[in-house]
């Protein structure tokens, strides 16, 4: 195996190693724009999370009647997930984690 040597020069910014920060940019963010981005953060996840369950309900070949009544939960509660009012969790997300893995088997041990 062939050894290189290097010297880095480390005020160079295109090499700083990632995970660092920027402190002057880190002490002028305002509670505001941390708030700001919270909630755009927020937004994204829980599209995210949408989806997901409209992704694994259309891969059963399901409306979204027919899935709520399969899996046990209103048809409200159908709709809030796949519009990302709402977010599946606890053993909900258990449930659709299972059915995305293992669809036939689920819909097999809910009936």
């Amino acid at each position: 195996m062939k050894k290189h040597r290097m010297t880095i020069d480390p005020h160079l910014v295109s090499l700083t190693p990632v995970g660092r920060i920027d402190p002057d940019r880190v002490d002028t963010t305002t509670e505001i724009e941390i708030a700001r981005q919270k909630a755009a953060d927020d937004k994204g996840a829980m599209q995210d999370a949408a989806r997901y369950a409209r992704r694994i309900r259309k891969r059963l070949g399901l409306t979204q009647t027919e899935f709520s009544l399969r899996i046990g939960v209103s048809v409200d509660t159908i709709r809030n997930w796949e519009q990302g009012k709402r977010c599946p969790t606890g053993a909900a997300r258990s449930l659709l984690k299972v059915l995305d893995k293992a669809p036939e088997a689920s819909l097999a041990a809910l009936d």
